[in-house]
């Protein structure tokens, strides 16, 4: 007598048809355009860095000061790195219509994020305590934001 495996089978569909609808969902939460992909991934690393230096702001008695100094120096060498990949309108990704629409705006926001790492940079070279660099990671922080107010698209 022949035995039927439809469990075996149905199971092997519903794993394939999870398997295809996931690497469908991975595929449409990652950004095709290799600019979008470039300047998000830059930025993803200065929010990787920021929070590793915010972690310390938050617990001084943890401040690294060269932990503190590679992260402000990476933020300082990366700081022109993703403002070419936005020469494409049709490339828009998270950033609203203002970043083509208000160019000498956000190319103001762009300059100030390049001054502001590069004087945090400075401050973390010779920092001994978190209270040394705070004034001038604040002014990262504030930079990230003014910035990302007009011209990065609100996530509801």
């Amino acid at each position: 007598m022949a035995q039927i495996h439809t469990n075996k089978s149905l199971k092997s569909i519903f794993g394939i048809t999870l398997m295809a609808a996931a690497l469908g969902m991975t595929a449409c939460s990652s950004p095709t355009d290799p600019d979008v992909k470039a300047r998000q991934d830059s930025m993803k690393s200065w929010g990787d860095a920021m929070g590793v230096m915010g972690d310390m702001a938050k617990a001084p008695d943890t401040f690294d000061a060269e932990v503190f100094q590679e992260q402000a120096a990476f933020l300082a060498d990366d700081a022109a790195t993703p403002w070419s990949h936005f020469a494409n309108q049709e490339a828009a990704g998270n950033a609203t219509e203002a970043v083509w629409s208000n160019v000498d705006g956000f190319r103001a926001e762009a300059e100030n994020f390049e001054k502001v790492t590069a004087e945090l940079n400075a401050a973390a070279q010779t920092a001994t305590s978190i209270e040394d660099v705070m004034p001038a990671f604040s002014q990262v922080g504030e930079s990230c934001k003014s910035c990302h107010t007009e011209f990065r698209v609100k996530n509801d």
